[in-house]
């Protein structure tokens, strides 16, 4: 069986409290159900994560390369400041597909510059939690066109 990782940045364990009107109520607990239950129907092992550190979001990348198929992200603020993620991805010879609760191009300038686009294969933004579902569903068509 092949596995889907899951990465999550900084203050997505905030999920349920942090700007519903950006994020959602759904919690950070919520969306991982909703992505081990994605991933179990399309045949494939889940491993998520959440870090408010980025050295640990790297080095989870890092064993990503040795144990997932496809990655899932969502780097929060992460996404438009970190080359090393960008470079820690790089390595990764899986699939990967970036994705963000709100619609990134909509909000701060800022926010619409994505160092994890340029490497992913897909990018989700704006569906809320259910982005996610999105994401890990194609993930595993990626991987199942393999």
């Amino acid at each position: 069986m092949t596995t889907i990782a899951v990465f999550n940045g900084p203050n997505l364990n905030m999920l349920g409290k942090r700007d519903p009107d950006y994020y959602g109520t759904e919690t950070l607990h919520d969306v991982e159900q909703l992505c081990r239950d994605t991933a179990h129907e399309e045949g494939h092992d889940l491993v998520f994560m959440q870090t408010n550190h980025e050295g640990v979001f790297i080095d989870g990348i890092h064993e990503a390369t040795r144990t997932a198929d496809a990655i899932v992200i969502n780097a929060g603020a992460w996404t438009h400041t970190s080359i090393a993620i960008h470079d820690a991805l790089e390595l990764f010879e899986g699939p990967v597909v970036e994705v963000h609760l709100s619609h990134i191009h909509q909000r701060e300038d800022f926010r619409s510059h994505s160092f994890i686009s340029m490497i992913a294969d897909a990018l989700i933004c704006g569906a809320g939690a259910h982005g996610y579902r999105l994401a890990v569903l194609h993930a595993a068509h990626l991987l199942n066109g393999r």
